[in-house]
């Protein structure tokens, strides 16, 4: 069973429970809480060291990535300096991931 922070939540399984079937989205609404963020050149196509900074968790990429997917199309390479999105609040994140 993927984990409350995984972006495979809710995602059911198949075969009796032996592979993951398609890909459910985990949304991440819109807040009056999200930050403006400008990407800088160290988080250059690493959405792992970004989330790492602004979660604690280098596995939490996905977090912005589906809250920017007009944005995000690749969360590698659509990850680059100079690019606008919007990031989830730290405590929203927390508190809806457990």
């Amino acid at each position: 069973m993927p984990s409350a922070s995984s972006p495979w939540k809710n995602t059911l399984y198949i075969d009796n429970g032996s592979s993951l079937g398609y890909f459910q989205i985990r949304p991440v609404p819109a807040s009056p809480d999200d930050v403006p963020y400008v990407i800088e050149p160290q988080y250059n196509h690493r959405p792992d060291l970004l989330a790492y900074d602004l979660y604690d968790n280098p596995k939490l990429w996905w977090v912005f990535a589906q809250r920017n997917m007009d944005i995000i199309e690749d969360p590698i390479y659509d990850i680059e300096s100079g690019v606008e999105i919007l990031l989830p609040n730290v405590t929203d994140v927390k508190s809806e991931l457990g």
